[in-house]
């Protein structure tokens, strides 16, 4: 029998999932097998160095979607500073479906997670505080008020998805998207 065929992205978002759930050490190759619908063989053929190349390839999966979603949306200087914080804040709602997603940061900064991807996880993080740091300029912000709420609104995305999940209510993701939108916009 033929392998199942899996798009690259439904691969990705499988694989994502996977890691958001269980974290990098707990995520099995059972686990990863099953939400993909591929068998073990398939994805060691396509990711021949294992767990590690999977978790490598989600991170650049959702580096790029932030990128050509979130950040352009940010730094995007077509478009009026009310315009781009909007529209960041929308996507930055899609990437973590309203507050049901974990943050794959979180899953993949645990114990071997972190020592295999720190580079990667400080990179991403960076640019998060640069374009949120970016927005603030576009607000006539000081750069270092900027760069603070720029900060300050990582701290309260990761936190507020957190919490979601724990409460089981996304309203406080949603919120807090909110009051980022209203620290620009008085």
């Amino acid at each position: 029998m033929r392998p199942q065929k899996v798009s690259e992205n439904d691969l990705m978002e499988s694989l994502s999932k996977t890691f958001r759930a269980f974290g990098y050490e707990g995520a099995s190759l059972k686990e990863l097998s099953d939400e993909t619908g591929l068998k073990k063989a398939s994805l060691y053929h396509r990711f021949p160095n294992g767990k590690q190349e999977m978790a490598e390839s989600v991170l650049l999966y959702l580096d790029q979607w932030v990128e050509n979603h979130v950040f352009s949306a940010l730094t995007d200087e077509k478009n009026d500073s009310v315009t781009r914080l909007k529209t960041g804040l929308e996507q930055i709602s899609l990437l973590y479906k309203g507050g049901e997603n974990m943050c794959i940061f979180k899953a993949l900064s645990m114990d071997a997670g972190l020592q295999l991807f720190e580079n990667n996880l400080k990179e991403s993080m960076q640019q998060w505080i640069n374009s949120f740091t970016n927005i603030g300029l576009s607000f006539h912000l000081s750069p270092e008020k900027a760069e603070q709420l720029a900060i300050q609104n990582l701290i309260d995305i990761q936190g507020s998805l957190v919490l979601s999940k724990i409460l089981n209510d996304k309203t406080i993701f949603e919120n807090v998207l909110k009051n980022i939108e209203q620290r620009y916009i008085k």
